[in-house]
């Protein structure tokens, strides 16, 4: 078994990253341990990838079929368009699911990466035969849970293929690219992209479904945010203080969190800058910022705080328990 698991590090670590080199000679075992770490974590990011990617697809074909198809409701975006040509013609959805998304599936590969073109477009494929062949039963006719449910478990369902390096609807891709070439921001090409949606939905449907359909919109909006974020909502915090060896001690002893130090110097007016001070720096989540600002008030009432909000994180302590004391 472990003879096994050396030859194919080999193959597929150590020999790709040496293609350059004309003769191979043999590998240390430091090699071969590094090599074998990189594997295990490709693996794994392949499983968690492929889990949210399945469940995603899962969640927006739910929402599809249980409460936006029976009631004729749509939402934004590619998918609000093949929603609305489904209406209007006798195409079926996973056709059209399939067709509108193919150029953003190109176009993602020129704009971002080729491995995300290849995952959106087996995400959408997944997501049309899962239309097709997978049939979830009706919920319910009331409009504002149709409007409101559909759109949770669409958005669910494009913020779980995110996380999974994928999207299952191509109006970002298309945002992005738009933005680098007449500099539009992104969330400004959404928003007036999704206004001639709407507006086509007003005009062809009825304006009570056009209505109806926003509320779905702005639900998957939020729901995709939040899936994407988390729960928590994370605030980076800078400390400038003439007791930053105690705020310092605070927010690692009390606090139960981590920091970074940086040297600095105070400068303000025409005194220019002056001697040198400690510059705090940490991550907490919202429910901790009101603890934080009181311990800070206690230790130095003139210390100057600056709090922005940081959308996710990775590594250090801020998603381990805080500290018991």
């Amino acid at each position: 078994m472990n003879l096994f698991f050396t030859k194919l590090i080999k193959q597929l670590i150590l020999q790709q990253k040496q293609k350059s080199k004309l003769k191979q000679h043999g590998y240390s075992d430091y090699e071969l341990a590094k090599g074998f770490r990189e594997l295990k974590i490709t693996f794994l990011s392949f499983l968690k990838d492929s889990f949210f990617m399945a469940a995603g697809i899962g969640s927006a074909a739910f929402g599809l079929e249980s409460f936006l198809l029976p009631n004729n409701f749509i939402d934004g975006g590619a998918t609000g368009i093949s929603l609305l040509l489904s209406e209007l013609t006798s195409i079926p959805l996973y056709v059209l699911l399939l067709v509108i998304n193919i150029p953003f599936v190109f176009l993602g590969y020129k704009v971002i990466s080729k491995n995300f073109a290849i995952k959106t477009g087996i995400a959408i494929t997944g997501l049309s035969l899962c239309v097709a062949f997978i049939h979830f039963p009706e919920v319910t006719h009331d409009k504002l849970l149709v409007s409101v449910f559909g759109g949770f478990f669409l958005g669910a369902g494009i913020g779980l293929s995110v996380r999974g390096g994928a999207v299952i609807d191509g109006t970002e891709v298309l945002a992005i690219f738009i933005s680098r070439k007449i500099g539009i921001t992104i969330g400004d090409f959404i928003i007036v992209f999704n206004i001639f949606v709407f507006s086509a939905a007003a005009y062809l449907l009825t304006v009570e479904t056009a209505l109806y359909s926003m509320i779905t919109y702005l639900v998957a909006s939020r729901t995709l945010d939040f899936v994407i974020e988390g729960i928590d909502e994370y605030t980076g915090v800078t400390i400038v203080s003439a007791h930053s060896d105690t705020v310092r001690k605070m927010i690692m002893e009390k606090m139960g969190r981590g920091l970074t130090v940086y040297k600095g110097k105070r400068g303000f007016g025409s005194h220019g800058e002056r001697n040198d001070v400690d510059i705090i720096y940490t991550v907490i989540t919202r429910l901790e910022l009101n603890k934080l600002n009181t311990e800070i008030q206690k230790i130095d009432p003139n210390a100057f705080v600056v709090m922005h909000s940081v959308k996710d994180t990775k590594g250090g302590m801020i998603k381990k328990r805080a500290l018991k004391h």
